[in-house]
């Protein structure tokens, strides 16, 4: 007997079998949960194979964040083929080159503007989705990289994650009375695709294995996959709002 037994879980952000969703969707499933993946654009190909590679292949539905025409669509699909759903993986995230590197100042609102509202409005567009399929309450979980640093080279995919922190929060607030939490899994670095698209990338893994407590492996995502599907489950009904840290416990300790 799974953890999320019966459970019918959406997954956003599984592009190949090193996504950090991948984990969690791997895992949602060996704990007893039916999921559907979503994938947009170029990548949806790509998260149609990435499928084939979990444990029972499940459907995947077409979900651009920018499309507003995607909301309905999905919310429909959904609703269709389940009737209801239990929980939500938000683990969307993109920013142009100009947003990342060494310069701050050089990306422009156009630039920025397209970060936010992939990385951190898309919450909320998630949210919008199926929150109401969420008939006897569920849970939200987004992936996270802590903000509360200015990490080299992160940039403005700092300031978005931020967005996304805040957003959290106020979602938990609206949403809580429908029995609906909300939640963010604040992950150490892990070698993934998105991982290798931020320059200076390696800068963190050199020192996380050192400071962190627990120590940290860059090539392991299991921890951070068992904490997200825990969120996902009924195992913490009064949490919501909050940002848990599966880093080692790299954010508690100082230089």
């Amino acid at each position: 007997m799974g953890i999320l037994d019966g459970k019918k879980i959406l997954i956003t952000g599984v592009l190949t079998d090193a996504s950090l969703a991948f984990g969690v969707a791997k895992l949602a499933q060996e704990e007893g949960a039916e999921i559907i993946l979503t994938g947009a654009g170029r990548g949806l190909r790509l998260t149609q194979r990435t499928a084939r590679k979990l444990p029972s292949e499940p459907a995947v539905y077409e979900f651009d964040v920018t499309d507003p025409d995607h909301v309905p669509a999905l919310n429909e699909a959904l609703a269709s083929t389940w009737g209801r759903v239990d929980g939500a993986l938000h683990a969307i995230g993109f920013a142009p080159e100009a947003c990342l590197g060494e310069d701050f100042m050089g990306a422009t609102w156009d630039d920025v503007k397209v970060a936010i509202e992939i990385s951190a409005y898309s919450l909320k567009t998630l949210a919008e989705t199926v929150a109401p399929l969420m008939t006897d309450g569920g849970s939200i979980v987004g992936l996270d990289f802590d903000a509360t640093t200015a990490w080299p080279a992160y940039n403005w995919m700092g300031v978005a994650k931020a967005a996304l922190e805040s957003c959290n929060r106020y979602l938990a607030r609206e949403l809580g009375p429908q029995g609906i939490r909300c939640n963010l899994v604040a992950a150490g670095p892990v070698k993934t695709m998105a991982a290798k698209s931020i320059p200076g990338f390696q800068a963190f893994e050199d020192v996380w294995d050192d400071r962190a407590p627990l120590g940290w492996n860059v090539e392991d995502s299991s921890a951070v996959a068992r904490s997200t599907v825990a969120l996902l489950s009924d195992w913490f009904p009064a949490t919501t709002g909050s940002m848990i840290h599966v880093d080692g416990g790299f954010h508690a300790v100082g230089v």
